[in-house]
C-alpha cells in the first residue's frame, strides 16, 4: 500500500443523557493522532437519526438499500473506514440500543474490516459489553482484534477535565491496540482493493 495513513472511525457508542462515552472516545482519538499511522473520524452516534425500525429487507441482502436521511452521514464515514474503534459502556451486562441499531443498519461497511474496542462501567470495564460485540461482528465478517482499553470504575480514573489522573497504563493499552489495529488495517486494506471480499450467508 502507499504511505497515505488509513482511516479509523471512532465511534461514541452511548447516546443517553449525561453520557460519558465522549470523554473517553476524544481521549482515544487524541491517542490514535499521537499514534501517527490513522487519519482520525470521531463518530458519534449522538448526532444521527439512527431508527431502531429496521427494513423489511436486511442489508446482508440489499447492501445499497436507502436510508434514513439522517443516517445518510453515518454511513458515508462508516463505508469509508479502514477500521473501527466502538467505544462502549456496559448497560445491563450488554451493550447500548443505539449502538445496536447502528450495527444492524450496515452490512458491507463492516465486511473485512479490523473493529477495537475501548470499554468503560462502574465494575467490569465494559468488558460484559465488548464480548457481546465481538460476536456480533464477527456475524458480520469483521475482525475483531484482541487487544482493548477498559475503565473500571471510570469516574475515579478521570479528571473533571477529561484527562487521566494516571495515563500511564491505559496510554500503553491504547498504542497496543492501535498497533493491531494498523496491522490488520493495512492487510485488509490491501486485500479489498485487489479482491472484493464475498460474503456466504
Amino acid at each position: 500500500m502507499s504511505n497515505e495513513r488509513l482511516n479509523l472511525a471512532v465511534l461514541v457508542g452511548s447516546v443517553r443523557n449525561g453520557r460519558f462515552g465522549p470523554v473517553v472516545a476524544n481521549w482515544f482519538a487524541e491517542q490514535a493522532g499521537r499514534h501517527g499511522e490513522f487519519a482520525v473520524d470521531l463518530i458519534d452516534l449522538a448526532d444521527f437519526d439512527i431508527p431502531l425500525e429496521l427494513p423489511s429487507v436486511p442489508p446482508a441482502m440489499q447492501p445499497d438499500l436507502p436510508r434514513p436521511a439522517g443516517m445518510a452521514e453515518l454511513t458515508r464515514r462508516l463505508r469509508a473506514a479502514d477500521a473501527v474503534v466502538v467505544v462502549t459502556p456496559d448497560y445491563n451486562r450488554s451493550f447500548p440500543a443505539a449502538l445496536k441499531a447502528a450495527i444492524d443498519w450496515h452490512y458491507t461497511e463492516w465486511q473485512a474490516k479490523p473493529i477495537g474496542f475501548v470499554g468503560y462501567s462502574g465494575a467490569s470495564g465494559g468488558l460484559l459489553a465488548i464480548e457481546q460485540l465481538r460476536q456480533v461482528f464477527n456475524e458480520l465478517h469483521a475482525h475483531t482484534v484482541r487487544e482493548y482499553v477498559s475503565f473500571p470504575r471510570y469516574y475515579l480514573l478521570f479528571s473533571p477535565d477529561g484527562t487521566l489522573i494516571a495515563p500511564e497504563e491505559p496510554e500503553g493499552s491504547a498504542k497496543v491496540l492501535l498497533d493491531q489495529l494498523h496491522w490488520w488495517a493495512a492487510v485488509l486494506h490491501d486485500a479489498r482493493r485487489d479482491r472484493p471480499y464475498v460474503a456466504g450467508r
